[in-house]
């Protein structure tokens, strides 16, 4: 068997690689090229490890398509692991290769492709909607300028017309008139995406049983579904909240308890999600409500919002782990739920 740390990049890789049956050592740098003819070459079983990281999919097509087993681990456990501040790529491929042959690889959980490509519609879906954001702000700045100040009214078809009978001229008036139609054009495209994202979330048992929390549409649940793939992945909610980056950061020592600003240690687009969820859901559920009022006032609306979607991020998660829907009395604490949640 063929042992192989991977230290990857998109313009070459360092590999250090063993055979465990004549303990030959190899240390290589391959550019991509090369890395399809060199692994191509390799007899009998192999085993890749490399850090979690971005534009590997051609490379791991490759070692799947060769029948060869391909591990993705936690760049930041890794990293922990070496305690000599000297970092190269040789160093950082006998890591690699020295945590598999040790068995201490932190491996992580990879989805399918098939879910990496929805997953895909959904981020195209969150970058368009922060591009027509961003358009938006633009003419509002426009028509602030002229007096005229709308806010949510200026996107009514009054406001529309308002907006394009301002007396502008020049690149001023140059400016509206793309901004107007870069805005219809994302319009359309968002409302062809969303129709693909409620087709994909009508396939997803699991999608449409978390749509039965009010403020869940299938936009939040099928992100929701995505990112966390393996429900039996988390033995607790906890978990849950902290692969989310929901959980605060702490720095305690000596007995003392210093919690900070939460860590954003996760996906930052279900992120958002939640917390845009959270609001809709605050004003139809009665404690989600509460809590939120009652946080609002101590501390300012942002970490209220924060909380709320904290405590849907656990109601889904349950939901889903019990495959129970939506119910206010379960959700508010009944004996039904706390067995459950145990």
């Amino acid at each position: 068997m063929k042992i192989i740390g991977c230290d990857f990049h998109p313009s070459f890789q360092q590999i250090a690689m063993v055979d465990t049956e004549t303990g030959e050592h190899t240390e290589r740098k391959l550019k991509p090229g090369e890395a399809v003819e060199f692994y191509g070459g390799l007899a009998g079983p192999v085993l890749v490890g490399m850090e979690a990281s971005g534009n590997t999919l051609w490379f791991e097509r490759l070692l799947s398509g060769l029948g060869q087993e391909l591990r993705l681990g936690d760049a930041g456990k890794i990293r922990a692991l070496e305690v000599r501040k000297q970092k190269t790529d040789r160093r950082d491929a006998e890591l690699l290769l020295k945590l598999l042959q040790e068995d201490r690889f932190p491996q992580l959980w990879v989805p399918s492709l098939e879910q990496r490509d929805t997953r895909q519609l959904l981020v195209h879906r969150h970058k368009l909607v922060g591009m027509r954001r961003q358009v938006k702000n633009q003419l509002q700045h426009l028509a602030l300028n002229q007096g005229v100040q709308q806010k949510r009214k200026l996107w009514t078809r009054a406001g529309r017309k308002l907006l394009e009978e301002l007396p502008l001229t020049g690149w001023t008036g140059r400016r509206r008139g793309d901004s107007l139609q870069m805005l219809d054009e994302l319009d359309g495209r968002i409302a062809e995406l969303d129709a693909a994202v409620q087709q994909e979330a009508n396939q997803h048992p699991i999608a449409q049983l978390l749509q039965t929390h009010p403020g869940v549409g299938p936009i939040t649940s099928l992100a929701f579904v995505l990112t966390l793939g393996e429900i039996t992945r988390f033995r607790h909610s906890r978990q849950v909240v902290s692969y989310l980056g929901l959980n605060p950061s702490e720095h305690s020592s000596g007995g003392r308890q210093r919690y900070g600003a939460i860590s954003k240690q996760g996906n930052p687009m279900l992120r958002s999600l939640l917390v845009e969820a959270g609001q809709s859901a605050a004003r139809w559920d009665v404690e989600l409500k509460r809590a939120y009022q009652r946080l609002k006032h101590r501390k300012h609306s942002g970490v209220a919002k924060v909380m709320v979607a904290r405590k849907l991020a656990v109601r889904l998660y349950w939901m889903w782990r019990t495959h129970q829907s939506y119910s206010a009395t379960r959700m508010q604490g009944s004996p039904s739920h706390s067995v459950a949640a145990v």
